[in-house]
């Protein structure tokens, strides 16, 4: 697709120059998408199956980590689950540990808990997100680099 960057007109690959001001056209490349819903990604046997397992790491943090990595075998969804609620809970220790480091402040350790207290509500979202059979990263915590 071309675009003329006068009258922002569109107009298919073959088109040299503006139909509308004669201004030459510009090739649009479009831009790549982050998915963030993943749910049709995996089987529905393997969402009902493990639905309860995928639970357990917003619920119990990280041992439920520990219990849904020892109990879910091979089961894919569960394991995008565990990986979210890792990126989660790693972020809350990373927090914590700012916090304390920094508590001489007072700005650090009420921007720490307001953003602990951010994560937590992200959690209860993922936690209902699973009980609806879905499979989708939580805001925030999906444009962080580690864990992908």
């Amino acid at each position: 697709m071309k675009v003329c960057m006068n009258c922002h007109l569109t107009y298919d690959d073959q088109a040299q120059i503006c139909a509308q001001c004669g201004g030459p056209l510009t090739q649009v490349v479009p831009q790549p998408v982050h998915v963030t819903d993943h749910t049709a990604e995996f089987d529905t046997a393997d969402i009902s199956a493990n639905k309860v397992l995928a639970m357990v790491p917003y619920l119990m943090g990280w041992i439920g980590i520990v219990i849904a990595l020892l109990a879910s075998g091979t089961s894919p969804y569960a394991a995008f689950h565990v990986k979210q609620a890792l990126k989660i809970q790693v972020c809350n220790a990373l927090l914590g540990i700012i916090a304390t480091v920094l508590a001489i402040t007072i700005i650090v350790p009420i921007a720490a808990a307001v953003c602990i207290l951010i994560l937590g509500i992200i959690n209860i979202i993922c936690f209902f997100g699973v009980c609806a059979g879905k499979a989708k990263e939580p805001a925030i915590v999906c444009n962080l680099p580690f864990l992908k």
